[in-house]
This record gives C-alpha cells, structure tokens and sequence, in this order.
C-alpha cells in the first residue's frame, strides 16, 4: 500500500491527452468487431455464435450491426475464424434520423456544455464509464464539459439504457424542461437499440422510441473516451463519423 501512495506523490495527477494526442494508453477501450470477407459454413458458424443478433449474415462477408454488440468476445474466442477486429475509441456518431435532417451542431454550445445524465433502466456499466469522465484521468472540465443535476440547466440529456416503461414519462419531461438548444446523445448498446434488455413487455427498444436522438455510441459499455468524442462531436470539435446500423440493409440476415 505504501509503495502504491509513494508511486501517487511521484507521478502526480495525469489526465489524458486526448483530443489533442491519441490516446495509446493500454486497457482505454476494448475496441469494435469489423466484420470479415467470409462465406459458407465458417461465416454461419460465426453468425450463430452471436447471441445479441449484432452479426449479419451477407452474401459474402459477415457485417456487424454496432448497435447490438456487447462485447461478448464470442466472434474471437473459441472459434477458429476469429472476426475482424478494430481499436479505438471514436465510435460516436450522428443518428440515423439527424443525419436525414441535415444535422450539424452550431456555435450554441462551442464554449461550454453542460450535461444531464439520465439512467433510463442502465444496468450501470454505462453509467459507471460516465463517471470515469469527472475523475482526475479523463477530467471532462478542462474541455468545457460540466453536469448539472438540473434539465433547466442543461444544453445535452445524456441517456444510458433502453427506456424502461416507467422511464418513458420521466425521460419525456425531463427533455421538454431543458431549455432550447437542446441535444440528446444515446449512450451504450441499449440506448441505441433496446440491448439484451428489450424491446420487451418492460422496456424499448432505445431512446429514439421517446426522443430525438442526435448522436449515437455504442458499446456495452462503451469507454469514457467514446463518451468524450460524442460530447467533442455535439460541439463541433471532432469530425462526425457514421457508424451504420445493419439491420435494415438488404442482403443481409441474421442467424438463429
């Protein structure tokens, strides 16, 4: 224990350098399946092995449907024709529906954001990654980042879990409260899309079900640093990405 403490007094406090250096850092994110240019039985077997549905079966690859994976390290252990698989972290992205809108973020929120988080049924890994964004590592203040446990004080909702029935009302309210502009960013495989959790007779199958949704990351969890780039993104300091929902894409389906 001493040698922990005297290790703390030596190294100080040190945050990430990210978004102005990638961050390279071991352990930060356990990255994304890609997919794979495979077919026939092997790509079947692949398929199968998901649990979730996050796998798609195509004409020749095996394509992977983000918004449902969580991590589950079935399509790379225990097969042998492991998936494909990413690092990184910059997994947020504007949502299908804001995209078709025309969605872009002004100059409304290029100074400062401040952030309510709402647990809409989470199972709380997503919301213990938010956490990590107000310890010293991550430190979202010196971004301009700050969470306010008050909507009326709040430029973004961000959402962890698939909107149980119970949350529908309260989620509803608490966005007509926040002041305009206003955004909402979906955190984690079960705000996006209902997760291992729904749709069911208990909860939805994500946010979009209650609320305009503007930026998406998935994950299950997805890690303090896909959280801070979908922040970056709602003020304009990171590039939108697209992250593509495969579910409704012809030539694919899924197995099982």
């Amino acid at each position: 224990m001493l040698n922990w403490v005297l290790k703390g007094l030596k190294t100080g406090i040190v945050s990430t350098s990210y978004p102005d250096r990638d961050e390279t850092a071991p352990g930060v994110s356990p990255g994304l399946p890609s997919g794979k240019n495979e077919s026939g039985g092997a790509a079947g077997a692949l398929v199968d092995r998901c649990l979730t549905g996050a796998l798609i079966l195509g004409d020749s690859e095996v394509q992977v449907d983000t918004t449902r994976c969580v991590h589950c390290f079935r399509c790379i252990r225990g097969t042998e024709s492991p998936l494909d698989w990413q690092d990184g972290y910059e997994w947020a992205a504007s949502a299908a529906a804001a995209r078709e809108a025309g969605w872009k973020t002004g100059n409304e929120f290029s100074r400062s954001l401040h952030i309510r988080v709402i647990d809409a049924g989470a199972c709380g890994a997503c919301l213990s990654e938010i956490e990590q964004l107000n310890k010293p590592y991550y430190n979202m203040h010196r971004l301009g980042f700050f969470l306010t446990p008050t909507p009326r004080e709040a430029d973004v909702l961000l959402v962890a879990g698939p909107v149980t029935d119970h949350m529908r009302m309260a989620l509803r309210k608490t966005y007509e409260a926040m002041p305009t502009p206003k955004g909402v960013i979906a955190v984690g495989a079960c705000a996006l899309s209902g997760g291992v959790f729904g749709p069911s007779f208990a909860s939805g199958s994500g946010v979009q079900d209650v609320l305009p949704v503007d930026i998406v990351i998935p994950g299950c969890p997805p890690p303090p640093l896909a959280i801070l780039h979908g922040l970056l993104l709602m003020v304009s300091r990171k590039e939108v990405s697209v992250v593509t929902s495969l579910k409704s894409q012809a030539g694919g389906r899924r197995r099982g």
